[in-house]
């Protein structure tokens, strides 16, 4: 079975806004190795909105920027979303409802990892339990506004992870990857 695998940048106090402050150059090698090992893409309106076309323009523009490569390799996204109706690329797919039974059936056929970003739609996977890993980037600053990583999440019970994986960058930035228990 495929894993469906939540990775974000956040800071110290789990903001996780991307208008608040910008990952560094270190990061991006991690997340071009993630992405690699994915060939789809979870996400809901805003991420789609912030990644489509952003990403595949530059890897159109730029053959060297490796993340976007990676991005555009990508061979579908599907988009949770109640108010966008078009995708702005072909292998990108609109679904409306029934998250859990989307992404089950998604988990089921052969492929590389599943990635997700964003809050809204990680917080309802992870009320479900459908995330097998998490990979926090923790960047070592504190914003005091902004969103926040699980804003609103509502667990049935704990959710019991497991560290598997630390690595520290020269920056102080630290990627904490966890395993669903």
């Amino acid at each position: 079975m495929r894993k469906l695998i939540f990775a974000i940048n956040t800071t110290l106090d789990g903001c996780c806004d991307h208008t608040k402050f910008y990952p560094d150059e270190e990061t991006m090698p991690y997340f071009v190795r993630l992405t690699r090992d994915a060939d789809a893409f979870v996400y809901g309106r805003k991420t789609y909105q912030l990644m489509v076309p952003y990403w595949p323009d530059a890897a159109k523009e730029d053959p060297s920027d490796e993340f976007a490569q990676a991005f555009d390799a990508v061979k579908k996204i599907i988009v949770f979303s109640q108010s966008l109706d078009n995708p702005t690329e072909e292998k990108t797919r609109i679904v409306h409802t029934g998250l859990q039974d989307e992404i089950l059936k998604l988990k089921q056929e052969p492929g590389k990892n599943i990635l997700t970003g964003g809050v809204t739609i990680p917080s309802q996977l992870a009320e479900l339990g459908l995330i097998d890993e998490y990979h926090f980037v923790v960047h070592p600053i504190v914003i005091g506004e902004g969103r926040r990583l699980f804003e609103g999440i509502n667990l049935q019970e704990k959710l019991q992870l497991k560290l598997v994986e630390s690595t520290v960058f020269n920056s102080g930035v630290v990627v904490l990857r966890y395993l669903k228990q």
